[in-house]
């Protein structure tokens, strides 16, 4: 195993820390980034990224990408594009046709954002219960259904749809993934406010068309394809919340090294300097699983590692929310307030171990993989 980085990605994370530095290194650029926080995607920053050929490179392979997203989360870069088109990406280069991978990756590296609509109203952890239906006819599919809680959809080019086109809510089978253009007629958006500001929506479908070549793979196969991207999707959620991780901690111990009480800096009580010690171990050990598991991936791609992507998954969000949260903590009222990333740190971190399949589901694959 390769715990050290190459010349060539100790390069490639230095160039994107730099340009973090830049673009969003001070609270104000944030806030003119992201509109004081509310928006997790800023085009133009994304496209510079693209232009200089940076999202091509960073999914060249999964230990790349997963360097990529580290230094997004540290830097704080608000380009929550990347994360799902890449989940995305990554679909249509396993399942797709080959104009849909032309269309798909080169517009993805070329600066284009994506998203994909799988949870519903009566579906989110028990993805084979979906019943928005899309039904074939001569000319393609017609759509019709809700999805809800997806993310990017607002500023999406497209959307990787999982609909049914076969069987029952409950049944595995007879589930199809279709790519439906985002002003595609009877496809509406609305955005869903919450803690993170506008990053999700409910997607309503009524009587929406799209054209047979739509289907992404095999028609009613959407969820063994589904199945095969699971290394993907959980290493990439894991890469942006170690990083996100790490900047919660970055900003804790530079506040606890300055904020004095009792004549003395807080850093300095045994009761921080240990809870430090604590952290910092915990987001070494996810930092080796992070590059540990992509490693794994990128011997062999086609291998489904369900114990080991649930496994990334589960510690390290979970790690994220407790270095979030010891942060806002040690850093009294000041983690609260506004003023302070902290706040932004938690509320990032608190979702994390919600998408991409809860912490509890993640244990119950893990316990599975054991035969329980």
């Amino acid at each position: 195993m390769a715990i050290d980085l190459t010349d060539e990605q100790r390069a490639f994370t230095e160039a994107v820390a730099e340009f973090a530095k830049r673009q969003a290194g001070t609270r104000e650029q944030r806030d003119a980034l992201t509109d004081g926080g509310r928006h997790a995607h800023h085009q133009g920053t994304y496209q510079q990224m693209a232009d200089l050929g940076w999202i091509e490179g960073a999914v060249e392979s999964m230990t790349g990408t997963v360097l990529f997203l580290e230094q997004i989360g540290y830097g704080l870069l608000p380009v929550g594009g990347f994360p799902v088109s890449a989940i995305v990406a990554a679909a249509v280069a396993r399942s797709g046709s080959e104009e849909q991978k032309k269309t798909v990756l080169g517009g993805f590296t070329g600066g284009r954002s994506y998203s994909i609509a799988m949870s519903e109203p009566e579906a989110g952890s028990d993805v084979a219960n979906l019943s928005c239906r899309a039904v074939a006819d001569d000319d393609g599919y017609v759509i019709n259904g809700q999805k809800t809680w997806i993310s990017n959809a607002h500023f999406a080019d497209a959307i990787l749809l999982v609909a049914r086109t076969g069987g029952a809510p409950g049944d595995h089978d007879g589930l199809t993934m279709l790519l439906v253009p985002a002003d595609t007629p009877g496809l509406r958006i609305s955005g869903i406010d919450t803690m993170g500001g506008k990053e999700v929506n409910d997607l309503y479908f009524t009587d929406c068309r799209v054209p047979a070549d739509a289907v992404v793979g095999t028609a009613g196969k959407g969820w063994w394809q589904l199945m095969a991207g699971l290394n993907v999707e959980r290493l990439i959620l894991a890469g942006l919340m170690l990083g996100t991780a790490q900047r919660a901690f970055d900003d804790t111990l530079a506040y606890i090294k300055e904020r004095k009480q009792f004549g003395r800096p807080i850093g300095t009580f045994q009761v921080l300097r240990h809870r430090i010690a604590d952290l910092a171990t915990e987001i070494e050990c996810c930092r080796l699983l992070v590059r540990r598991t992509a490693e794994l991936v990128d011997r062999d791609p086609s291998r489904v590692l369900p114990r080991e992507s649930s496994m990334v998954k589960l510690k390290t969000t979970e790690v994220a929310r407790e270095v979030a949260l010891a942060g806002m903590q040690m850093m009294g009222g000041y983690g609260y307030a506004t003023e302070y990333d902290m706040e932004r740190h938690v509320r990032a971190t608190l979702v994390s171990t919600i998408y991409g399949g809860t912490s509890e589901i993640q244990r119950d694959i893990i316990g599975k993989t054991y035969g329980l």
